[in-house]
């Protein structure tokens, strides 16, 4: 095994305890996701040995070629489907994925209902939320993301689980506390206006996928239970050559 792999999974684990401890919280209601978009199979093995279980990429292509290499080796492994997703690429994906975080229109949810018909299955989504309004990333707006929930509700293979967020790169992560907290906030009063799903599938809701390598402390302490960690578990990626 990787002793760095383990270390940094271990001290990212040993940073999320500490962040629950401040702000009063179970760590057993945080799921940690290791983030393996451009990692090869042997990096993600070194993980799952470290005791990763949970798993998020990127790009519908490398996802889809990883999932029968570890099917191959009985590994249990739980994918997330983390990165923009085209309508398209979505026949790919139907029954394979624990979650996908990045439903970002509600044409995008009917065509993941059409496809999960197709094959008898249900899906478990997230609603991004472009939650600092920045024009380079994708996603509903605060104001927007209640109404296409109440339509997403309607589809019966779709199931609406909570919301995720990209906050915007910052070298401080306590300038994108306000936006965790925002986003909190919505996801609580969505659940109460039943626009969520209740709990299903080992996911307690409402989900709040935020938080990443550079301020994941700080979304566990505004209530994330999803955290999304590349970078500070796997070290810095090679992008060349990758489906964008």
């Amino acid at each position: 095994m990787s002793s760095e792999i383990a270390a940094n999974l271990e001290a990212v684990r040993r940073n999320i305890r500490a962040a629950c401890e401040r702000s009063g919280r179970d760590p057993a209601d945080v799921t940690l996701i290791a983030v393996s978009k451009t990692k090869p199979a042997a990096a993600i093995e070194e993980a799952l040995e470290a005791g990763a279980a949970d798993f998020g990429e990127n790009y519908v292509q490398e996802l889809t070629a990883k999932i029968p290499y570890f099917e191959e080796r009985g590994a249990s492994v739980r994918w997330h489907m983390i990165g923009h997703l085209q309508k398209n690429k979505v026949k790919y994906l139907a029954g394979r994925t624990a979650l996908i975080h990045s439903v970002d229109s509600v044409a995008l949810a009917e065509q993941i209902e059409k496809e999960a018909a197709k094959k008898e299955t249900e899906t478990d989504i997230l609603l991004e939320v472009n939650v600092a309004g920045e024009e380079s990333k994708w996603g509903f707006t605060a104001a927007d993301v209640s109404g296409a929930a109440a339509e997403i509700r309607a589809l019966p293979h779709v199931h609406v689980l909570g919301l995720m967020t990209s906050a915007p790169y910052t070298e401080d992560p306590e300038t994108n506390r306000a936006h965790f907290r925002a986003l909190s906030r919505l996801a609580r009063e969505m659940a109460d206006a039943g626009l969520i799903e209740p709990p299903r599938d080992g996911f307690r809701t409402p989900v709040l996928s935020m938080g990443m390598s550079g301020d994941y402390t700080v979304a566990v302490e505004e209530g994330a239970t999803i955290v999304r960690v590349g970078t500070s578990i796997f070290g810095h990626r090679d992008y060349s050559d990758k489906e964008r």
